[in-house]
């Protein structure tokens, strides 16, 4: 007894858009696992920017500006005013990165 398989046009269209749609599939994993791992990169510099700002905004705080040449302390007012600019929560995360709190 022989057996003999005959395709359907029908049943070639089904399997050309089971494969395409499987391609279609996979990209969007390739994608979703690209933009992964941009995301986690984006933390890990997002987390060492919150340690510099927070450094940075440590050591303004402990300056004494009197005892400072000119430069150094036109330098640390431009520190100081990009410190005051971030947004209040982004401001506590740089300090929470450090372990530091404001004293008022």
């Amino acid at each position: 007894m022989r057996f003999r398989l005959t395709a359907r046009p029908r049943d070639c269209k089904m399997v050309f858009v089971i494969l395409y749609r499987l391609k279609a599939m996979q990209t969007n994993l390739n994608e979703t696992n690209m933009l992964r791992a941009e995301l986690e990169l984006l933390m890990k510099e997002r987390e060492t920017l919150l340690i510099i700002a927070g450094a940075s905004a440590g050591l303004i705080a402990e300056l004494n500006t009197q005892d400072l040449p000119i430069r150094t302390v036109e330098a640390a007012d431009l520190l100081a005013t990009t410190i005051n600019q971030l947004a209040e929560e982004t401001l506590q995360d740089a300090l929470n990165a450090v372990h530091a709190t404001i004293d008022e």
